[in-house]
């Protein structure tokens, strides 16, 4: 990868100086722009077919549970080829929720779960949500399967969403409902995720936008959670990592910050999930850093499969020309769904 990159720089200042030597000797017509430009651009498609577009990364800790997602799950052996003109990571992120379309989903009232003081919902105790505490969830997975006791349940996690239903499994080991899970680009350990947030252009781009959303959830709640709470000097956070230690450790009961993110943190949970779950991450998210990806966790439970793309982002996974209805998360989750629906008795026992 290094050297790849190297010689592309050298053919973009190569180029750059052909164009410049061009106009000195009054040399560039329109025949030789468009020549350049074809050539840019065929340098370009070679570097994106050699460095950006790449077979995703399958890792399980059983056999068994590898062999039924290459068979019953194409995606995972694919290609993985990132919307050529926006395969970088921040963009990808950036970029996902302006250019897919929504799908149009007809839901049954009580079967949508939504966190605390969230989707327009007035908070009637001071109390809200983290990635650690999964009452509220396994309440609703309990209702969920109360009312559908013949049905055959799974569950899907998107970023905290993952996070959350990852510490859940971790907690509740055999004594859950759920058939099988997949989980989307979740942050495995906090502290990292949150080291790299801190960095100067993820702090612009990402950090300070979060903690204002976050802010202005508590803002919106301020009559009940003033009752409890200093909202001020919350108000005052720059940062996720302030915001947590002004508010979410402290309403959760932790002595200190660290201590939240540990035990917000999935990977010390990995190891007792025994349910077959099906993680994706991209190796250029910046919430959840590759070197944080637990590899070797996952190698060590065959209820786990890890799908590490190099590029995506947080959630972009965006694909084709015009991505728009449709991203390669989305063809893993249509896939690994319709695999445990349909063939998920091979999957009873991974151990």
């Amino acid at each position: 990868m290094i050297s790849l990159d190297f010689n592309f720089n050298i053919l973009t200042r190569d180029l750059s100086h052909y164009l410049e030597n061009q106009v000195k000797v009054g040399l560039f017509g329109s025949g030789v722009g468009l020549s350049l430009v074809l050539g840019f651009s065929a340098a370009y498609t070679c570097y994106y077919l050699i460095s950006v577009a790449k077979k995703p990364q399958l890792i399980s800790g059983g056999k068994k549970f590898y062999q039924f997602l290459r068979e019953q799950c194409p995606v995972v052996s694919e290609t993985y080829y990132p919307t050529f003109w926006c395969w970088e990571s921040r963009i990808q992120t950036l970029l996902r929720p302006f250019v897919t379309a929504k799908p149009g989903v007809n839901y049954r009232k009580c079967v949508v779960f939504n966190n605390r003081g969230v989707s327009g919902e007035t908070l009637l105790t001071p109390r809200t949500y983290c990635a650690a505490n999964t009452e509220d969830l396994e309440t609703v997975i309990e209702h969920i399967q109360k009312n559908n006791e013949a049905a055959p349940i799974m569950a899907a996690g998107v970023s905290m969403g993952g996070m959350m239903l990852a510490n859940y499994l971790g907690r509740k080991g055999r004594e859950t409902c759920l058939k099988g899970v997949v989980v989307f680009s979740a942050g495995w350990d906090v502290f990292e995720c949150t080291a790299s947030l801190e960095k100067p252009l993820d702090r612009f781009l990402f950090n300070s936008y979060l903690t204002s959303c976050l802010q202005a959830s508590v803002h919106r709640h301020r009559p009940v959670l003033e009752q409890s709470y200093d909202i001020d000097h919350v108000m005052k956070a720059k940062t996720i990592r302030e915001f947590d230690e002004r508010f979410t450790s402290i309403m959760f009961g932790y002595p200190t910050n660290d201590d939240y993110y540990h035990d917000a943190s999935p990977v010390h949970r990995l190891k007792s999930v025994q349910v077959p779950m099906l993680c994706l991450n991209a190796a250029d998210d910046v919430f959840s850093p590759s070197h944080a990806i637990p590899v070797e966790v996952v190698k060590q439970n065959p209820n786990l499969a890890l799908l590490i793309t190099c590029h995506g982002g947080h959630i972009g996974f965006l694909e084709g020309l015009w991505p728009r209805q449709s991203t390669y998360m989305d063809r893993v989750f249509k896939q690994f769904a319709k695999a445990v629906i349909e063939q998920g008795g091979r999957l009873n026992d991974l151990s």
